[in-house]
């Protein structure tokens, strides 16, 4: 644990904090998967996949590599693209 606790994305980080703030969308999103797709704002939807996407890609690029965030945010693309399925 001692390992876990000082590494580069420990919980002592933002590599750490930040991803488990953004599973915040993942819950979001799955929370919408009842609403009516009427109801769902394809522009927001939109916004969200690319949002997703692109910190996918800043989540490999930066050094330590983030797998926690590249997880929520593969996660997040995943729900958001459904929703766009709707």
């Amino acid at each position: 644990l001692k390992k876990i606790w000082n590494s580069e994305v420990g919980p002592k980080t933002t590599h750490f904090w930040g991803p488990i703030a953004n599973w915040g969308f993942v819950a979001a999103g799955l929370a919408d998967l009842s609403k009516p797709p009427e109801l769902m704002s394809g522009n927001m939807t939109c916004a969200m996949c690319i949002y997703s996407a692109l910190f996918m890609r800043f989540s490999m690029a930066i050094k330590p590599k983030n797998y926690l965030l590249f997880g929520c945010h593969a996660a997040n693309e995943t729900v958001q693209l459904y929703h766009l399925s709707r």
